[in-house]
C-alpha cells in the first residue's frame, strides 16, 4: 500500500484479516495527527464490490475489539471507517489496472525532472509499473511504490463507470452517510453524524 508508516502497516495487518473474513478489502489506512488522532480506514467490498454503511459497521464494531487488545495507539484516538468514494484513493497494485481509461492524478515520492505532480489518463498497469497518458501525450511510467498519493479525478466518465459497476456508493459528503465513526474511549462505537468520511 502506498507511502505507509510503520504505525500504519501495523494496522492494516491487524485489520486485513478480519476484512477478508467479513469478505472486504482494507483500500486505505491513514493516521492523520492532531490533538486525538484520527485513524482513518476505507474498505470496499472483495472483488471491488461497492460497500455499504452495514459493511462499515460490522468491520468498526469487530476492529474496535481487536484495537482495543492489540494497542497499536496507546493516545486517544478516533476511529474513521468510510468507503472510498468515486474519486477514490488508488493505493495496491490492480487498482490502476481496474480504472484503466481513467483520468488519474499521482504524486511520486522522488521527483522526475524536477516534479513530483502528474495528471493524467491511466494507460495500463503491469509488471514494469503503471503508465499514465499525461496532457502533453507523453507517459509517466512508476511503480506503485514510487507514489506517494494517486487518487481517480472525477469526471462524467467515472460516474458513469461507477453506475455500471451496480450503483453509486455513499459519498464523502453526503447528507445521509458521510463515514462511521468510534470513539477509542467510548462505551458505543457507534456515531451516524460524522465529521468527514474524506
Amino acid at each position: 500500500m502506498i507511502a505507509l508508516s510503520a504505525q500504519e502497516k501495523r494496522i492494516l495487518s491487524l485489520s486485513e484479516p478480519l476484512a477478508a473474513a467479513l469478505g472486504l478489502d482494507i483500500v486505505r489506512v491513514r493516521i492523520m495527527g492532531g490533538k486525538r488522532p484520527v485513524l482513518q480506514i476505507m474498505i470496499d467490498r472483495v472483488g471491488g464490490g461497492l460497500s455499504d454503511v452495514e459493511d462499515c459497521a460490522t468491520f468498526s464494531r469487530q476492529l474496535s475489539a481487536l484495537m482495543d487488545d492489540a494497542d497499536p495507539i496507546t493516545e486517544p484516538y478516533r476511529l474513521e471507517i468510510s468507503t472510498p468514494g468515486i474519486d477514490r484513493p488508488l493505493t495496491r497494485p490492480g487498482d490502476f489496472a481496474r480504472w484503466a481509461g481513467h483520468l488519474a492524478k499521482i504524486e511520486l515520492a522522488m521527483p522526475i525532472e524536477g516534479r513530483r505532480r502528474f495528471q493524467g489518463v491511466i494507460q495500463g498497469e503491469d509488471e514494469s509499473g503503471v503508465t499514465v497518458i499525461l496532457d502533453d501525450d507523453s507517459a509517466l511510467v512508476a511503480g506503485v511504490h514510487d507514489m506517494t498519493k494517486a487518487s481517480l479525478v472525477l469526471t462524467d466518465a467515472l460516474i458513469d463507470a461507477a453506475q455500471a459497476l451496480g450503483g453509486l456508493p455513499p459519498q464523502p459528503g453526503d447528507a445521509e452517510f458521510e463515514g462511521l465513526d468510534a470513539e477509542d474511549d467510548e462505551p458505543d462505537p457507534f456515531n451516524q453524524n460524522p465529521e468527514s468520511g474524506a
